[in-house]
């Protein structure tokens, strides 16, 4: 890749405006067996739907905020934290849905992705990240390049995307 995606956060606006672009990228991610808690059949429709009904609502309430990776006009990247804590988890944030479409990988924007996301969890006071992976996934050793620390696994957490068999989780931490 010559140039470089943008990375940026997206506004309600921009989601609203661009929920058919998201929900390709998820598309084309669960197709391409990421494990990120959908099964097939997946339909665009069942993409959308995601979108609308479990990401908007959190982003307008204020409590998780979203990235995007563009190139032109297309999305090849996202990622989301949820910064919806309790009262005495203030510091503390969730990363979950760090998309990168297929066709897209392995040029960086997943890190470029984290990268955005820390600098803008570390603004917001929050000191400690988490996440789960599936156990063996080409995102794990991304996290731990990234400085993610092992928590530990726990099996049979997920349904394989594609195939119908149980996969272990990794829970993941850093602190910034």
């Amino acid at each position: 890749m010559n140039d470089a995606p943008a990375i940026s956060v997206a506004s309600e606006v921009d989601l609203e405006a661009r929920v058919g672009d998201l929900a390709d990228l998820l598309h084309a991610c669960v197709h391409a067996g990421a494990n990120i808690n959908f099964v097939l059949p997946f339909s665009r429709d069942d993409a959308v739907a995601y979108w609308r009904g479990k990401v908007l609502p959190p982003v307008r309430a204020g409590t998780r905020i979203v990235w995007t990776a563009g190139t032109g006009d297309t999305i090849v990247g996202s990622v989301q934290l949820d910064i919806d804590t309790p009262p005495n988890q203030p510091h503390r944030a969730e990363v979950t849905k760090l998309l990168v479409h297929p066709d897209h990988r392995r040029r960086g924007i997943a890190r470029a992705l984290m990268t955005a996301l820390h600098r803008h969890a570390a603004g917001l006071g929050r000191t400690l990240i988490t996440l789960d992976t599936r156990t063996g996934d080409m995102a794990e050793p991304l996290y731990a390049s990234l400085g993610y620390h092992t928590v530990g696994t726990i099996p049979d957490f997920c349904r394989d995307p594609v195939e119908d068999r149980l996969h272990p989780t990794t829970i993941m931490y850093k602190v910034l």
